[in-house]
């Protein structure tokens, strides 16, 4: 009797690895798309949160006449006047408050909104805890300060935590110039100027003044070329030269410098061998740097300087650098974790992305102020090329060219 062997049908080993082989390489092509595309899905995300930032400030500028003050809200009356902004209290905020506590209830955060603006018995014990507008901005206990809006937060940007309070990714642009950007045209106990209007006028070029109320008829170079806000990247605690700044008056630093050496020459701390060789992205590891909760873009509710606010000077993700943990000096790029460049807010509620190679001028020349000489003159155009330009208000700086 003849038997035949019934072939059995199915894969070879070689066939096997042949398959899985193909399906390896696939993938390898389709990851980096399908990355490139989520990327691109947080970028507009981040595109649109400021342009609703954007609507938020032309309507509070329809409301009140004004641009949304940075550098505003309530004192302690029994704190010493010229001390009042340093000090940390329940019964007040020392004007601290940054221009986006003012348009919350324009950005879809009218809840939160009226938590500030009201007294807040936060351990429902009878008493009130805190006055309407808050108290200091790093009170931990006043959920307003510790809370994260989406709103003000970028899909791209990994930062959450403490030591940060409620983080933010979109800062006011203060200008083209690093002084006086912490007092604006007011005296504090630690700088005493002889007349500080002059030199609020002179160096706060930007469409936001500490202290000071602009609105869009100051903005004299036209709302589509003047940048109102900016993009930052918040500090991840690693030394980060865009989202730390260091301290170039600090001991292990530069020793006794002067704060002239930073506005004089705004590349003066990548020019001095503070930024790792190796790693230029980060600060060298015996860089003193500021505290842990001064982070960039570390409390959304406060107008000082690290947190959120930009200058025009060195062009996008830069490294910070500043005179005595930035309290008068500063130079304050913005910055992203998007790859390329930063997005910006324009005055006319134009989002556009500015790339890291936006023409800037020279990064080493001394920026205007009252006492300048030259090309740092009051009234001078800008040093920094376009991007200095773009933010300045009044400068009458023509911008022919496309960025």
């Amino acid at each position: 009797m003849n038997s035949k062997r019934t072939p059995h049908s199915g894969f070879t080993l070689v066939e096997l690895l042949v398959v899985i082989a193909i399906i390896g390489v696939l993938v390898g092509l389709l990851l980096p798309a399908v990355q490139a595309a989520r990327e691109a899905a947080r970028r507009m995300s981040c595109s649109n949160n400021f342009k609703q930032l954007g609507l938020g400030i032309h309507n509070y500028h329809s409301a009140y006449k004004q641009l949304p003050q940075h550098g505003s809200g309530t004192i302690d009356e029994n704190i010493t006047p010229n001390v009042r902004s340093w000090r940390a209290t329940n019964n007040g905020n020392m004007l601290q408050l940054s221009m986006l506590v003012g348009i919350t209830p324009f950005i879809e955060q009218q809840a939160i909104w009226e938590v500030i603006s009201n007294p807040n018995d936060y351990d429902k014990d009878g008493t009130i805890d805190y006055p309407a507008m808050g108290p200091s901005h790093g009170k931990i206990n006043y959920v307003p300060w510790v809370t994260e809006l989406p709103t003000l937060r970028c899909p791209s940007d990994p930062g959450t935590g403490l030591p940060a309070l409620g983080r933010t990714n979109y800062a006011a642009s203060l200008g083209d110039s690093g002084r006086q950007l912490h007092n604006g045209p007011r005296n504090n106990a630690l700088l005493v100027r002889t007349n500080p209007s002059k030199h609020s006028r002179a160096a706060n070029r930007g469409a936001f003044v500490k202290y000071k109320k602009t609105a869009f008829r100051d903005v004299l170079d036209g709302l589509s070329n003047t940048i109102m806000m900016a993009e930052i990247a918040t500090d991840l605690g690693d030394k980060d030269t865009r989202t730390i700044s260091n301290d170039v008056g600090a001991k292990g630093n530069s020793g006794q410098v002067s704060a002239a050496l930073v506005h004089d020459n705004p590349s003066y701390c990548s020019q001095n061998g503070m930024i790792d060789p190796e790693r230029p992205q980060f600060w060298l590891p015996t860089q003193e740097t500021d505290g842990a909760t001064t982070g960039r873009g570390y409390r959304w509710a406060s107008a000082q300087q690290i947190y959120t606010a930009i200058t025009t000077i060195l062009p996008p993700n830069k490294n910070l650098c500043a005179f005595n943990r930035g309290s008068n000096i500063a130079m304050l790029p913005p910055s992203s974790r998007h790859q390329g460049g930063v997005h910006v807010l324009m005055g006319d509620g134009a989002v556009k992305f500015v790339t890291d190679s936006i023409e800037a001028g020279n990064s080493t020349a001394p920026a205007v102020w009252l006492n300048g000489t030259g090309g740092a003159s009051p009234g001078s155009k800008s040093p920094y090329g376009l991007w200095g330009a773009l933010g300045t208000r009044a400068a009458r700086e023509t911008i022919d060219t496309e960025f």
